[in-house]
């Protein structure tokens, strides 16, 4: 039986339509997430809220305040395309927050 490398046999299990690749996916849409909000509200209103996990295309961000809850759902449109954008693909198909 041949062996192959461990750096092989990972990137195969990354590449391959999988659960790997399905949690790697996630976890960039809510990495490249925390970019827009920053890029969009400014840092220092962007920290008031985290992205927290995509699923069912719904990127689910936790929010400190009402306020900022209220400001992610008048620019969710802007923050959903602005995010599909930059991840060259249509990942989110809306937001849903928690205050």
């Amino acid at each position: 039986m041949p062996f192959s490398s461990l750096g092989d046999t990972l990137n195969s299990r990354f590449t391959q339509k999988g659960p790997l690749k399905k949690q790697l996916d996630d976890s960039q849409v809510v990495e490249e997430a925390k970019v827009v909000l920053s890029e969009i509200f400014g840092e220092d209103l962007a920290k008031t809220a985290l992205p927290l996990f995509l699923k069912n295309r719904t990127l689910t961000i936790s929010c400190s305040s009402s306020a900022m809850a209220q400001e992610i759902r008048l620019n969710q449109t802007q923050i959903v395309d602005k995010l599909n954008e930059k991840l060259g693909r249509n990942e989110v198909d809306r937001i849903r927050y928690l205050a």
